[in-house]
């Protein structure tokens, strides 16, 4: 016998790989980057002074500051973002989104709440969506840069 927790785990799990791969192919045929693009750039949004160092974004991403870095390579090859050096410390150096990278992420977050609209369309009341996000804002509350939270929207 499954326990509800392994299989409320087994669900998230099967859930997050479906819309990964639902929001990554909307958002690549639309706007040409993947999901993890999209979230890297809008951290950046969120973050003061529009910049954050990899290790930030890394925290934020739930990845490695490598990763980190191979995403950014060709947002920054796209003009999306740039880099800026510490003037108090050479070692640190930050990712800063670009005017066309805010342009950028305003559409794709257009397109996020289009697609995230659907996913729910028909088959949840908007009570019950919210009542879905604040208990899955519950497993990852405290955690740096929460994306999920309400911008009075």
């Amino acid at each position: 016998m499954t326990s509800p927790s392994f299989s409320a785990v087994l669900s998230l799990l099967g859930a997050n790989a479906r819309l990964e791969e639902r929001f990554s192919n909307g958002l690549g045929s639309l706007h040409g980057l993947a999901l993890r693009e999209v979230l890297l750039l809008m951290h950046l949004e969120r973050a003061p002074r529009t910049r954050l160092s990899r290790i930030d974004l890394a925290k934020r991403l739930y990845v490695s500051p490598s990763t980190v870095t191979r995403m950014a390579a060709p947002l920054e090859k796209l003009g999306c973002v740039g880099r800026e050096a510490d003037p108090r410390d050479a070692r640190l150096a930050y990712v800063v989104l670009t005017k066309a990278g805010l342009e950028l992420v305003a559409n794709a977050r257009a397109t996020l709440e289009g697609m995230a609209a659907d996913v729910f369309r028909d088959r949840w009341t908007k009570p019950e969506i919210a009542a879905l996000a604040e208990l899955l804002g519950r497993l990852t509350a405290g955690q740096p840069g929460e994306l999920g939270q309400s911008n009075g929207g």
